[in-house]
C-alpha cells in the first residue's frame, strides 16, 4: 500500500493505532481498484473449476431477525457446495457502511435508497397487522385503524406511524403504547403474549400464523410497503465469483414462493 500511494502520491488510507480508514482519495479510488480485483476472479473463474476456485472468506451483513431465521438455514447447502470457501455473518439491525466494514454483501430489509451500490431482489416484504387471541379476546377487536389509538400498539424503534389502504382510501396513525423494541422478534413475542397489536413481516411471524399464536386483524386495510429483501453489495463491472455464486444462490433458495409465502 505504501508503494501504490507514492506511485499515486496521495494518501490513500489513514492510521492510527487503533484504526484504519479510507481518506477521501481513497474513496475515490476503491472502485477502480475493485474492478481490477473482480476482473482477474472473473477471468481465473473462466478458466477454473466453480468449486475449486471459490476460496477465501464472503463477508455477509443480515438483520438479526432475518439472519437467524432463514439465511443461516440456507447456508448449508451454500458450504456444500462450495467446500473451500469459508461464510462469515454479522447478524445487526444496524445499516452498515459495506466498505468501511470490510463486507462483500448485506442483505436488508427496508426501503431502498439511492446510492452507488447494487441491489438484486430475493423476495418480496409482506406485513400484516395482528393481534394475539387472548389480546382480542380482552380488548376487542378493532374496526378501523383509527380505532388504534384506544389499543397499545407495539412498535419497531422509530417506526411508530403507520398507514393502511382501506375501502375509502389512505389511513395514517399514530401508534402509542407502552412498550417498544429494535428487534422484530422482541416485537412479535410481545405481541403474541398479549401485550398489543402491532405489524408483522410475515416471514418473521408465518409460524404464528398457522399456529393461530396470532391472527391478522383489519384485513380490509392493506398496509402498503416499498420494502423487500434485498442483496446488496458494491458496485463493479465484473462481480466477484464468490458475491455472484451467493446471490444466484440464495434467489434459487428463496425462490418466487419462499417458505414464509406457501400458506
Amino acid at each position: 500500500m505504501n508503494k501504490l500511494e507514492k506511485q499515486l502520491k496521495v494518501r490513500l488510507i489513514h492510521r492510527t493505532t487503533r484504526r484504519v480508514s479510507l481518506t477521501e482519495e481513497g474513496k475515490a479510488f476503491l472502485p477502480y481498484a475493485e474492478d481490477v480485483i473482480a476482473s482477474v476472479l472473473a477471468a481465473q473463474a473462466a478458466l477454473s473449476n466453480e468449486d475449486s476456485f471459490l476460496q477465501g472468506t464472503l463477508r455477509v451483513t443480515a438483520p438479526a431477525s432475518f439472519g437467524r431465521m432463514h439465511l443461516i438455514p440456507a447456508l448449508s447447502g451454500f458450504l456444500a457446495m462450495h467446500p473451500q470457501l469459508n461464510v462469515n455473518i454479522t447478524l445487526s439491525d444496524a445499516i452498515v457502511d459495506l466498505v468501511e466494514g470490510g463486507f462483500d454483501i448485506a442483505i436488508r430489509n427496508s426501503k431502498l435508497k439511492s446510492s452507488s451500490l447494487i441491489a438484486t431482489r430475493l423476495a418480496k416484504d409482506q406485513r400484516l397487522l395482528c393481534a394475539s387471541p387472548a389480546y382480542l379476546e380482552k380488548f376487542g377487536e378493532p374496526t378501523h385503524p383509527e380505532q388504534l389509538k384506544d389499543h397499545q400498539c407495539l412498535t419497531l424503534t422509530g417506526l411508530d406511524h403507520w398507514t393502511f389502504d382501506g375501502p375509502a382510501g389512505s389511513v395514517s396513525v399514530k401508534a402509542k403504547g407502552r412498550l417498544s423494541a429494535d428487534n422484530g422478534e422482541a416485537i412479535r413475542d410481545a405481541c403474541i403474549n398479549g401485550i398489543g397489536i402491532t405489524i408483522c413481516s410475515k416471514w418473521i411471524a408465518y409460524q404464528q400464523f398457522e399456529n393461530k399464536q396470532l391472527v391478522p386483524i383489519l384485513t380490509d386495510y392493506a398496509i402498503p410497503t416499498d420494502t423487500a429483501i434485498w442483496a446488496i453489495y458494491p458496485s463493479a463491472r465484473q462481480v466477484a465469483p464468490k458475491i455472484r455464486a451467493f446471490i444466484d444462490y440464495c434467489k434459487a433458495y428463496f425462490g418466487d414462493q419462499p417458505v414464509w409465502e406457501a400458506n
